[in-house]
């Protein structure tokens, strides 16, 4: 998956995703203001998340609850400077546990990422719209 988006068809990039990837474990790669959150809370909403979601910038996890009593865990890694800190807050029981993992900034934790992930990079394009790659 390579596609050019807007905000108009969010929708659309987000439920092509969800039938793209394999796993539940999604890396989100991409700079400050790309619009990682934003594509996370339309995966999100789309997998019947019913909570407010929200980036979890200084939490480091949101849990959410779906209409189908699944979970579903958003983690911002941007603030970690030290993967010990991961792995204090007990990383590795969210990853091997079949549930939905969305990881913005996972480059802080790359040795703790689960081999079975999907990566999602996001960009900027010169006319706005943003660019997905699903590797």
């Amino acid at each position: 998956m390579n596609k050019s988006y807007s905000l108009e068809n969010l929708s659309e990039i987000a439920t092509t995703l969800i039938a793209s990837v394999k796993n539940k474990t999604l890396l989100f790669y991409g700079e400050m203001g790309v619009g990682k959150t934003t594509l996370i809370k339309e995966i999100c909403k789309q997998l019947g998340v019913l909570d407010n979601i929200s980036s979890p910038t200084f939490s480091l996890v949101n849990e959410y609850q779906t209409s189908k009593n699944e979970t579903i865990f958003h983690f911002d890694f941007y603030r970690i400077t030290d993967e010990t800190e991961a792995l204090d807050m007990g990383i590795d029981d969210y990853f091997y546990n079949n549930d939905w993992c969305l990881i913005e900034w996972p480059e802080n934790v790359e040795n703790l990422l689960p081999l079975e992930s999907a990566e999602i990079h996001l960009s900027i394009l010169e006319n706005g719209q943003r660019n997905i790659q699903l590797k």
